[in-house]
């Protein structure tokens, strides 16, 4: 596997699926009464977030601790950046502490690019801007291998299987999502069928060199979806009115009960959290059991155990 996972671009199928199926041996290990391995003892992971995060730095920190690896948690609220220190200096003070991996969330898309060139140690892309998010791609597909296991539904959890033929829709926020674009570009790449729905607004420029299909019907696409993937509408990023009201998005785009029966019966509804409950998607529909949103967050620890494995210590010659 390559020394830095920055896009999910990086990825072939062919690592794709190594990292699904090292999750997949690793999940035994959350079963343990004892959750550790020794795979990383005496390795040092950073967790280098400039943005707020519950889901992503906490699994990152518990994959990093199940692998026996020393963790460093820094955060941009009371350190040196507070003060006006650069990137690049953070970086450079991490580097003389020997940090073998640094994970890197921050408000600017292309930061962990950058990252990666002042540092010999691995980068991890844990969300830069409205850029990428390479982990949360594999944590998703990783959850749809494990949900749709019949072959009759185009995909399998067998070791070495893909997600061909697997239906996705991601609706919602496109524009502002790092999830969507990770997502299209993870998901196609182990083949699946990739369709975008969102109002013309939040549609980003560019979107017709992604491998995926664009519409504005959700309820045309639902019937034809294995997975309908929610995202968070991300207000806080808007500089614009982008629809007209809540209420009116809702209306269009939110997934509440009525079009959850439009869904086949083996389908299943995704979000990437946090949740905007009752705009994008309803209460009834969140608690379902057609969701898998609280199976995402658990693997979530034991994708991020495979990644943390397979660049520190699973593979040798990493380049």
């Amino acid at each position: 596997m390559k020394r830095h996972l920055i896009s999910a671009a990086d990825l072939s199928r062919e690592e794709a699926v190594l990292v699904l199926d090292t999750a997949a041996e690793l999940a035994g290990v959350s079963a343990r009464p004892i959750r550790k391995l020794p795979t990383l003892r005496g390795r040092t992971v950073v967790n280098l977030f400039y943005e707020d995060s519950t889901r992503t730095r906490t699994s990152f920190e518990a994959a990093a601790k199940r692998l026996s690896a020393d963790v460093i948690n820094f955060s941009a609220r009371g350190s040196s950046v507070a003060k006006g220190e650069s990137l690049k200096d953070t970086a450079l003070t991490l580097e003389a502490m020997g940090a073998d991996a640094i994970v890197v969330r921050h408000g600017a898309s292309g930061a962990p690019h950058r990252l990666a060139g002042w540092v010999t140690g691995s980068v991890i892309n844990a969300g830069d801007g409205t850029h990428e998010h390479p982990t949360q791609a594999l944590l998703d597909a990783f959850t749809i291998r494990q949900r749709l296991g019949s072959p009759d539904h185009g995909a399998s959890g067998r070791r070495g299987a893909g997600l061909d033929g697997v239906r996705a829709t991601i609706v919602g926020d496109v524009l502002h999502s790092r999830v969507a674009r990770s997502g299209v570009l993870l998901l196609s790449t182990l083949g699946a069928d990739v369709t975008l729905v969102a109002p013309p607004t939040l549609i980003p420029f560019g979107v017709g060199g992604w491998p995926c299909k664009i519409s504005y019907d959700l309820d045309a696409e639902l019937p034809k979806s294995d997975v309908v993937m929610m995202l968070r509408v991300q207000q806080e990023r808007m500089t614009a009115a982008y629809f007209p009201t809540v209420r009116e998005y809702r209306r269009r785009y939110g997934l509440d009960a009525g079009r959850m029966s439009l869904l086949p019966d083996h389908a299943i509804v995704m979000h990437p959290g946090p949740m905007n409950r009752g705009v994008e998607i309803a209460a009834e529909v969140a608690d379902s059991p057609r969701s898998t949103i609280v199976e995402q967050v658990s693997n979530g620890v034991i994708v991020r155990m495979a990644v943390l494995y397979l660049m520190l210590g699973g593979v040798e010659g990493n380049s």
